[in-house]
């Protein structure tokens, strides 16, 4: 895309827009991931060692499954709020 931005041909910027979502989505897992280890992490594990213990590992387990469910909650609102909004204007 030697173009400028501004000189960009529909297919251009379709291409583009897809570019810059995927690496939204990408940054968005990314941060996801962080967040729920880092949560699940100081909810669950007492002392770090080589190895989960079974609780440990039942706590990971429950901890981001709930977490995950929560994201996909409040997303889904989001997404439906948003859409509310596109169709107000």
């Amino acid at each position: 895309m030697d173009s400028l931005p501004g000189n960009l041909t529909s297919l251009q910027r379709d291409e583009l827009m897809q570019q810059v979502k995927q690496q939204i989505a990408v940054a968005n897992a990314q941060e996801l991931l962080t967040k729920m280890t880092e949560k699940c992490f100081k909810k669950c594990i007492g002392k770090p060692g080589t190895s989960l213990d079974s609780s440990e590992q039942k706590c990971i387990a429950m901890c981001m499954d709930r977490y995950l469910d929560s994201f996909n909650l409040v997303s889904k609102s989001y997404s439906e709020r948003l859409q509310k909004e596109r169709n107000r204007m």
